[in-house]
């Protein structure tokens, strides 16, 4: 079966820019911090920020976003804060067991907060569609991709259960930390059936190089855009190109980067905070069996990260969770 290799674009050129950074490419340091303990970022951020991200992002560097065919919807939710995804379950809700091949895992969902992304994986995942799957692309220090289904190259990133890729569904306090589970893509509002746990930990992120890293790919694309403003034509070329790159740093919450300094993952795939409304919709987060995503994620694999042996899906169970301290 041939599985359509862009539907990790999103994370793998990210993984391979770090790996840059990491051997000295990019000249930055990487911060000091502890994991427990936060840097002392400058905080930009205020009631319209999202807001800001995507319209004030390019709007500051005279770009029309509308112009381009960036409209993005970024979903609030108000009610939670930050890091809550790191929280256990509650008492009685539902969660899945992933059985794999080495060992399992379990993820609770946010069908309030993504529900087209959470009702299409437990589709998916009670019709057996899963089962028997593999873990077809496998970036240790990064992230574990699996889940696809189906064999139309006209549904690049797998067959989802709509029949047809679904729209994406970015939030203001859901993040690609470690241990989230994100539907992988091919580009805006292209989500199918491929799904990834984000494996990247708190010592990976700082080593290579931390908000110090992300700050200066932002810097960057800020002065690309400014000499592409006036050609639509190398504009366009440039943030279809690049726009996975185009986190806006400048919007940020500290208590966002806090989180990612203390327990890892990927911000370059938050579509909250992509200037070009890019990014990969976060619907579930790990809560028990992360140890064996990182057996996962260091198997060996070849020139394109697919395991030389095969990482099975066995099946995917749905119960209740109970609190085992009660």
């Amino acid at each position: 079966m041939k599985i359509y290799r862009k539907a990790l674009i999103t994370f793998v050129s990210l993984a391979v820019t770090s790996a840059c950074a990491l051997g000295g490419c990019s000249g930055g340091n990487s911060p000091s911090a502890s994991q427990t303990e936060a840097p002392d970022f400058t905080d930009n951020t205020n009631d319209e920020a999202f807001r800001a991200a995507k319209e004030g992002g390019l709007k500051a560097l005279g770009i029309d976003p509308e112009k381009l065919g960036i409209k993005p919807v970024v979903i609030k939710a108000s009610a939670k804060e930050p890091g809550f995804q790191l929280q256990p379950p509650e008492e009685g809700e539902t969660v899945a067991v992933v059985k794999t091949s080495m060992g399992n895992f379990s993820m609770r969902f946010f069908p309030e907060i993504a529900p087209k992304a959470v009702e299409n994986f437990l589709k998916l995942a009670r019709g057996g569609k899963y089962n028997n799957t593999v873990f077809h692309r496998v970036i240790n220090g990064f992230a574990v991709q699996g889940g696809h289904i189906g064999t139309d190259e006209k549904q690049p990133n797998g067959e989802s259960s709509y029949g047809k890729p679904f729209e994406d569904e970015f939030c203001d306090k859901l993040y690609n930390l470690r241990g989230a589970v994100s539907m992988a893509n091919s580009g805006r509002d292209e989500n199918g059936s491929q799904f990834f746990v984000n494996q990247t930990n708190s010592d990976k992120f700082r080593e290579n190089g931390g908000w110090a890293f992300y700050d200066n790919i932002w810097k960057e694309s800020c002065e690309q855009l400014k000499q592409y403003r006036d050609n639509d034509r190398f504009l366009e070329a440039y943030i279809d190109e690049n726009g996975e790159r185009m986190i806006n740093t400048d919007i940020v919450p500290n208590e966002v980067k806090a989180l990612y300094n203390a327990h890892g993952g990927n911000p370059n795939l938050d579509g909250a905070f992509n200037a070009a409304d890019r990014g990969n919709t976060v619907f579930a987060q790990v809560y028990s069996g992360m140890p064996v995503v990182d057996k996962i994620a260091a198997v060996k694999v070849d020139s394109d990260n697919v395991p030389k042996e095969n990482v099975i899906i066995k099946s995917i169970d749905f119960t209740k969770y109970t609190n085992p301290k009660k």
